[in-house]
């Protein structure tokens, strides 16, 4: 099997480790989307039920969304992984298993087996705030790692995420050619753009969820989106260190600039300059200026904050400096959104 001249164009260098993937794997006749051969009344998906999910491995864990929501739920993690030495100490301190370093020098035969990878694959390459270059970044190309170790442990699900972006950039092509090499290693894919406003939390978060499971088990269907918003007030603490609160200067600069119609409020200035206000948190971003938000325009979010618009319960400890703290929470998904999303996968 070969790689077309359009995947070529976009992959680049990267068609070889692509390649391996995909050839490695005999090729399966397609039969239709997850629900159309569950439909299908003779169909061992049709016939199944319960998957029995028990285990899960953490890739790019971070600081641990999709460990939180995954254990909620009674699973077991076996192995976790992640590049970022801070992240691995918080990671280590919250849920007693220490991550593994970078994935690219883990051999396959070296994780544990697992019923379900998860797995935030890094979103810079594909993002409004990073450089869109998507398989073009080598930070994009950690995709195929995930590839590599479903190809050889063979889970019987996974569940990525990543930004909405990775939907449109080159026209939809990218994830594209990501279905289908997850199509080519046995598996039926689904995706689906979420936002975690809808599950409970007070921040606007598009993300794009991929789902897969074997071809011999039943459709997924995503959760609904019902989830009343917490309370911004709910979230915000009473007495934030006096280190949070911005220059009177810049204060002054934002209060001539816009007049806000809800209070308590984060303000929210985009690259362009132009500054709005919600009762809820637009994106937290791991790489965005240190004003990005402001809470009623005069002070920035506290880490605790932002890890409680992430969904993250008082109950995760901060171990990491603020600096650190603010990083991790713009990198880590929202629990409950997984949560849910999790909850549909194992009641498949």
């Amino acid at each position: 099997m070969t790689m077309s001249g359009k995947k070529k164009d976009l992959y680049g260098k990267f068609l070889p480790v692509l390649d391996s993937v995909i050839n490695s794997v005999p090729a399966k006749k397609k039969h239709g989307s997850v629900a159309e051969i569950a439909q299908q009344p003779s169909s061992p998906a049709a016939q199944q039920g319960r998957q029995n999910l028990r285990t899960f491995i953490d890739l790019f864990c971070g600081i641990g969304g999709f460990h939180i929501a995954a254990h909620s739920l009674g699973l077991d993690c076996v192995f976790a992984s992640d590049i970022d030495e801070e992240a691995r100490k918080a990671y280590a301190h919250n849920y007693g298993i220490i991550p593994r370093g970078d994935i690219t020098g883990i051999k396959a035969n070296n994780i544990p087996d697992h019923d379900l990878l998860l797995a935030g694959f890094p979103c810079q390459p594909f993002s409004i705030i990073g450089s869109r270059q998507g398989f073009g970044d080598p930070r994009g190309t950690l995709f195929f790692e995930i590839a590599r170790i479903i190809r050889e442990k063979q889970p019987k699900a996974f569940l990525l995420e990543n930004v909405r972006q990775l939907a449109s950039i080159n026209k939809g092509e990218t994830l594209r050619n990501i279905i289908d090499t997850l199509e080519q290693l046995g598996y039926y894919v689904e995706y689906k753009i979420l936002n975690a406003l809808n599950f409970g939390v007070p921040q606007k978060r598009e993300r794009i969820l991929i789902i897969g499971t074997r071809v011999n088990i039943g459709k997924f269907s995503w959760p609904s989106e019902k989830a009343p918003m917490k309370p911004l007030e709910s979230i915000l603490e009473k007495n934030p260190d006096p280190k949070h609160f911005v220059s009177g200067k810049i204060k002054h600069s934002r209060l001539e600039a816009h007049t806000p119609k809800v209070s308590p409020s984060i303000w929210h200035e985009n690259k362009s300059g132009n500054i709005s206000s919600h009762p809820f948190s637009c994106a937290l971003r791991a790489g965005a200026s240190y004003n990005y938000l402001l809470v009623n325009g005069e002070r920035r979010l506290t880490p605790r904050e932002m890890l409680r618009l992430q969904g993250f319960p008082d109950s995760f400890e901060i171990v990491c400096n603020d600096t650190q703290t603010r990083k991790q929470a713009g990198n880590a998904v929202p629990v409950p959104m997984i949560r849910a999303v999790l909850e549909s996968l194992i009641n498949v």
